[in-house]
């Protein structure tokens, strides 16, 4: 597929996507506790870096509303000297990962998981965004942010003379109403204009003509003003256990979320897959750069990737030159994002971590059964309660111990028949020395005479210690009339190391 031959439509789409992105890569800057220009030079270098490494030729990668959570956590117990040495560290380990093909593996992940992480950061993004909506401060965690709801929507929705909760509120309630109505009934035409940039024209147009004394974006006139450079003073720092832990939990939630991201695009259009470790790669080297100059990590983000694919992209070079619209705009117009409320970009992070719980997902796991809507709601309940980190590790253990429990479970149900003197022993799971008692005490309830027939289709696997058991019993019980028929063969393919049945147990190849 030839770049030059699909430029226009490659420039194109990467216009709709800077449009989309544009206001994302400030909102989600604000939400993670940073200045807004660091979540434009993230932006800048997840398009024209990563788009010309990455391994989704249609992905775009950029700030994601995904990491706020974490990267706020990190600046609180680290401070924001310490951002680009972990983002950095990130960068290396999902470098190392995409080198030794660990890329592919990150699909392996329980979908539970997944969408209960998703879901959990949504919970958190519209928690602490909120109070930012009506111009409030989000709390210390998100927790806390979740329960003080009422205290800031009291705020931005009674009167309060001489504050401006409710006219940053007023901005917010109207960015997410113009977000639903553009969503559902935007002209035909018009299809390509991202609502997100129809949100914030209006608000910002509203904000200066009612000249509502809110909170506005802060954008320095030379992006390179707002680089922080790691300093060497900070090295011993970078080595404690709880700064590598942070580390490590920030590129494994970027690698997940860039994956599952890259997997939904593949189901988007019909151009070439994605390489998960050229992806991984990529994605580690953008960090690494990101880390040094100080920005906010990146990940593949699925909400520009899916704009980016309905807009008729074709190759990479649109999310190439999506980066390059981005440093132009802030380079050259710096003046016109400072005219941006904060409230019009908190509302639409609102809006997006509402969109992040999603209800069909969870409809999808509970099919599967309890288990799995257990580890769903375990997962988001640890990352509301205690930290993203937490959250997921807990639901990575519950599918672990799902999985055991999978692996070592035995079922055994036996069915008589006392007028034909006929019993049926069904036997399922994996027959193990820990399944003895429950087959001795089925045994020794069988009464005298009786012919055993052993169904072993769903047996997994069986030991020795169980299929002595069998043997011992068809021995012991001959001299009353009793037998064990049982399909040896397909008994034995079940047992590494197979044992020749005793003569006075039967054989059959019917079961």
């Amino acid at each position: 597929m030839s770049v030059k031959s699909h430029f226009a439509a490659d420039a194109l789409a990467s216009v709709v996507v800077f449009l989309v992105a544009l206001p994302l890569c400030m909102g989600i800057a604000i939400a993670s506790g940073v200045p807004p220009a660091l979540g434009l030079i993230t932006g800048v270098i997840g398009g024209i870096v990563v788009g010309f490494l990455a391994g989704s030729p249609l992905q775009v990668s950029g700030p994601a509303a995904g990491l706020t959570v974490i990267v706020y956590e990190l600046i609180q117990k680290h401070g924001i000297e310490m951002l680009g040495p972990a983002v950095a560290l990130a960068g290396v380990l999902q470098l190392i990962a995409g080198s030794v093909k660990i890329g592919r593996w990150f699909r392996a992940i329980s979908p539970a998981v997944i969408f209960g992480m998703l879901a959990g950061i949504g919970i958190l993004i519209f928690a602490s965004q909120f109070h930012v909506m009506v111009d409030d401060k989000p709390r210390g965690n998100g927790l806390a942010n979740l329960l003080s709801i009422p205290q800031s929507f009291v705020k931005g929705f009674t009167p309060d003379q001489g504050l401006p909760h409710n006219e940053a509120a007023f901005i917010g309630v109207a960015t997410i109403a113009t977000l639903v109505i553009w969503g559902k009934y935007k002209p035909a035409s018009m299809r390509l204009v991202p609502g997100a940039l129809v949100a914030i024209v209006l608000a910002t147009f509203t904000t200066w003509l009612l000249q509502f004394p809110i909170q506005r974006v802060d954008v320095p006139s030379n992006l390179l003003s707002a680089v922080r450079l790691p300093m060497l003073e900070r090295l011993p720092a970078m080595l404690s256990p709880e700064f590598l832990m942070a580390a490590v939990g920030l590129a494994f939630v970027a690698s997940a979320e860039t994956l599952l991201s890259a997997s939904a695009v593949d189901r988007m259009h019909q151009g070439p897959r994605t390489n998960y470790d050229r992806e991984l790669s990529a994605q580690g080297v953008g960090n690494m750069i990101c880390g040094v100059l100080g920005s906010l990590p990146m990940t593949g983000v699925i909400v520009r990737s899916s704009a980016n694919v309905q807009a008729g992209a074709q190759t990479r070079a649109s999310a190439i030159l999506h980066g390059v619209w981005l440093l132009a705009f802030v380079s050259a117009l710096p003046f016109v994002l400072r005219n941006v409320p904060v409230a019009a970009l908190a509302a639409i992070l609102v809006y997006t971590g509402l969109k992040l719980v999603d209800w069909k997902s969870f409809a999808q796991i509970r099919q599967y059964g309890r288990m799995p809507v257990a580890i769903y709601l375990a997962t988001v309940a640890g990352i509301v309660a205690v930290d993203l980190l937490t959250g997921v590790l807990i639901g990575i253990g519950l599918s672990i111990v799902k999985l055991l429990y999978k692996v070592t479970h035995f079922h055994a149900d036996f069915r008589l028949d006392p007028v034909r003197r006929r019993g049926e022993l069904h036997i399922e799971g994996l027959a193990t020395f820990f399944a003895l008692p429950r087959l001795s005490a089925i045994l020794d309830g069988v009464p005298a005479g009786t012919e055993v027939h052993v169904q072993a289709t769903r047996l997994v696997y069986i030991d020795h210690s169980c299929l002595d058991l069998f043997r011992s019993w068809a021995e012991q019980n001959a001299g009353s009339g009793s037998a064990l028929v049982v399909e040896w063969d397909g008994l034995m393919g079940r047992h590494r190391r197979p044992v020749a049945p005793s003569a006075d147990v039967a054989t059959t190849s019917q079961g």
